[in-house]
């Protein structure tokens, strides 16, 4: 067989406005190599850079989401971890981040790297069979992915130091009582209801989508001041728009608006 086909890969296809990103690496529980976190880093930034993709949705092939990194290929001897491209979207959203909203729909076993990148995105859907847990304390080491902060702004204080500090394996509805997920669906039903999601964000102004996106991560990052303060360079950027006429339009003459991101 050629290796390359059990290599494990992170791959895309576009379904209209929606780019639909797919971890695939089922024979080892999609575990990441290098490779494969430089195709997410490149799908993402896909998603980011084309104005034809108004959303993303990401998932996974197979009974898990993700077991994490393939550890031996990042940190054993030889191993030639490969850096994400400067410039590009990281998959942890700790450097650029990705403009677009993403859904991320996971299943089965979703650990370390795996709540890391869902979280990264805007909204998680978990099957009832997910289990989380942020093992790294347990390994020696800490979360590197954005875990130590991303958690507190989901969960809470005391809710993120009780599984951080315990590492402990938890079930879907414990991540949908802390807010880590936004939905619980049947097994198998996870991919799907990612993209009725993803459609329905699509069906709005991709311009006003993005705003409030970017509003939303300037109070996360620097408060309520700043979130204040670009009120007026968001007024500038979406009331003067032909997406805004049309809305207007729209509503007037009682019908469903048909955007164009400009």
């Amino acid at each position: 067989m050629d290796s390359t086909a059990t290599a494990g890969r992170v791959h895309s296809e576009r379904v209209d406005r929606i780019l639909r990103i797919t971890i695939d690496n089922p024979a080892k529980k999609n575990s990441f190599s290098p490779e494969m976190m430089q195709q997410l880093s490149a799908a993402l930034t896909l998603l980011d850079e084309d104005p034809d993709l108004w959303a993303g949705v990401l998932c996974a092939n197979g009974d898990d989401f993700t077991a994490g990194l393939d550890m031996p290929k990042f940190f054993g001897p030889g191993a030639n971890a490969r850096p994400v491209p400067e410039g590009a979207v990281d998959p942890f959203g700790l450097s650029r981040q990705c403009r677009k909203p993403i859904v991320t729909a996971v299943q089965g076993i979703c650990f370390t790297v795996g709540i890391e990148m869902a979280l990264a995105g805007d909204i998680v859907v978990a099957a009832q069979n997910t289990r989380f847990c942020q093992m790294e304390a347990k390994r020696g080491i800490a979360p590197l992915g954005g875990a130590h902060f991303r958690y507190l702004t989901r969960a809470g204080w005391g809710n993120a130091m009780y599984h951080l500090l315990t590492c402990d394996e938890f079930d879907a509805d414990e991540a949908y009582r802390i807010g880590l997920i936004q939905e619980v669906v049947p097994i198998g039903s996870q991919i799907e209801r990612a993209m009725e999601l993803a459609r329905t964000i699509v069906a709005n102004a991709p311009l006003g989508i993005q705003m409030t996106k970017e509003a939303g991560r300037t109070f996360i990052e620097t408060g309520e001041s700043a979130a204040i303060a670009c009120i007026p360079a968001i007024r500038a950027r979406v009331l003067g728009t032909e997406d805004a006429a049309e809305g207007i339009r729209s509503f007037i003459e009682r019908r469903p608006a048909q955007f164009q991101g400009r």
